[in-house]
Formats: structure tokens, sequence, C-alpha cells
């Protein structure tokens, strides 16, 4: 049965922002962990999804990496069930190595999630992610100097997935459940400083809060909103443009110089990821896409580019895209 705490300012917070993403009908999921956050998702929901008149659901992803994790897993599905989440599905999965063991255990993870929303035919599916884990993110590519696109953070809503928490402090998390009566259980990983995240956690941010003043996780996580417009927009701009200069070749496709040249940087690298992404379902990495670009910008002759998986070359006025294999 639905717990029916008495409405505090966490719960009131918590509940607010699970409602507003919602689906009209069909079931919701909840991935749980049993950690603060997720399992104050879980309540929320539980209690949203009750009064709005939908099925909502969990789903515990057992990782194995560490001992005691079946019972944790285990934990966290009868409290699921305590709080009258139905259907509860508990998933064994196996982490690769691919990546490191945080984007192997993220891979395993988000794999599971989208075969238990295949399996119940579930609308959506909600994640625990906080303000905090958007700002440790937004932090986390700036150190890495990946591109812009590592500081726009996670997304709200992608796809199936969606974020409610993403505008709410963990701390406030944490008093939901202490309002709730609940007991989450605390990932002994998260002080693993083995991690980077574990470290921007306890030792980044604290330092930026106290040299900087409070906010600082508000504003990390307000430039990865901004930052994630700018690039929405640059990208329809983008999108607009190869469907009106891309041009199917004989061996692929290609664009004409002089328009690629008339666009800011911004937009021409944009447009030229896309083609590439598009046609031949390659990745360019900004290095690469800068080295296409002088094709058009600093053209002096040069021979063709042989990259991963593609051919790029100029012909007079036309940028010529094909496959590697071709």
């Amino acid at each position: 049965m639905t717990t029916r705490p008495r409405l505090t300012p966490a719960i009131a917070d918590v509940r607010r922002a699970v409602r507003a993403h919602l689906p009209e009908e069909g079931l919701v999921l909840v991935a749980l962990s049993g950690g603060p956050d997720s399992l104050a998702l879980a309540a929320a929901t539980a209690f949203e999804a009750a009064r709005a008149g939908i099925t909502a659901g969990a789903v515990i992803v057992d990782h194995g990496l560490q001992a005691g994790s079946a019972d944790a897993a285990a934990h966290a599905s009868a409290t699921a069930k305590s709080l009258g989440l139905d259907p509860v599905l508990l998933m064994t999965v196996e982490v690769g190595a691919a990546g490191g063991p945080e984007a192997a255990a993220r891979d395993a993870r988000y794999a599971a999630l989208a075969e238990a929303a295949r399996h119940t035919g579930a609308a959506r599916v909600l994640l625990g992610h906080t303000l905090d884990d958007q700002a440790e993110t937004v932090l986390l590519g700036l150190a890495r100097g990946s591109g812009a696109s590592s500081l726009w953070g996670m997304a709200q809503v992608a796809g199936l997935y969606a974020r409610p928490l993403l505008g709410i402090r963990r701390s406030t998390t944490v008093q939901f459940c202490a309002d709730s009566g609940l007991h989450p259980w605390i990932d002994p990983q998260n002080s693993d400083e083995r991690f980077s995240r574990v470290r921007v956690r306890r030792s980044v941010l604290p330092v930026l809060e106290t040299e900087l003043g409070p906010g600082v996780a508000e504003a990390l996580a307000r430039t990865a909103e901004q930052l994630r417009e700018d690039a929405s927009a640059l990208d329809s701009f983008a999108l607009e443009q190869v469907e009106e200069l891309a041009e199917h070749a004989e061996a692929g496709i290609s664009l004409p110089a002089r328009a690629l040249e008339a666009n800011p940087p911004a937009l021409r690298q944009r447009i030229i990821r896309l083609v590439v992404l598009g046609e031949f379902g390659v990745s360019l990495s900004r290095a690469q896409t800068i080295e296409v670009s002088r094709l058009v910008t600093d053209w002096h002759g040069q021979g063709r580019l042989d990259l991963p998986g593609i051919k790029v070359e100029r012909q007079g006025g036309l940028l010529i895209f094909s496959s590697a294999n071709s």
C-alpha cells in the first residue's frame, strides 16, 4: 500500500517534479537502486501515479559488482512492493569491461532498463538523477575537454527516459526519505574515490561551493541547460542546410564547398558531422571534422582524406564523401 506521510517541503518538491513527467496513460517504470535519490523518486511516483490513475512499477538492476549486491537488490524489490509499485522486475546483468567500469556498468544497466520497458510495454522509464548529478557531469565534461557536447549534461527527457529530479538537490531526496520514514541503501561505491565522479562529489564541488559561494551546482546545471538549448537550435539549422545542400553522388554524397564556407564554423562542422553520420553511420571526432573542414576553408589542392569508415575528397567545387570500402 502506498505510504502517505505528512507533507513536508521536501516531499512536496519531489512529488511536484514527478507529477510533471508522468505519461497521460499506460505504465511508468522507476529505475530503483534503493539509494535516496531513486527511493524518493519511487515513493513519489507511487503516490502521484495512483492519483493520476496510471500504473507504476519498478526495475531493480543487480550489477553483481560487489558483495551483498543481491541482498541490496532484493531489499529494493521488497521496498518497491511495499510502496505499491507493480510490476516489480529484478534483473541481474553481466558487466563487461569496455570503456572502463563506470561506462560498462551504465551500458549494462540501460540495456536492462530498455529490455524491461519492452517486456512490460512501459510508456516511460524514470531515472533518479538529481541536480547534483548534473553538476558533476558538467564538471567532468569540462575537465575532459571533449567539446561543448560534453557540457550539455543529461537531458530531462530523452526518448523513453525521463529525469524528473534534475532540478532537485540531493539533500532534498535525502530529506524526503527521512520525512517519509524510508530507509535508503547507501552504495559503498559512492564513497570509493577511485571513481572520478566520487572525487568530484566529495572534494571538487564542496571546494567550489566554499571558495566561490553557494549556488555553484545550480549554476552548472543552468549552464548545461543553456548549452543544450543552443546546441538544439544549431542542430536544427544544420539539418535544414543538409536537406538543402546535400546531393547523392555516384559513390556517396556531396556538399557544395562554397555554401559550406559561407556558414560559421559551428554550423559548418555540424553539417559535415550530420552528413557523415546520416549517410555512413560514422561519428566523426572534432579533430576529424576540422580536417574535413580544411578542405573547404584551406583548400590548396590537397589529396583525399582517409578517415575511419569514409573517404573525403574535394573535386572542384564539391566535397565528396564516400564509403571507405567503395
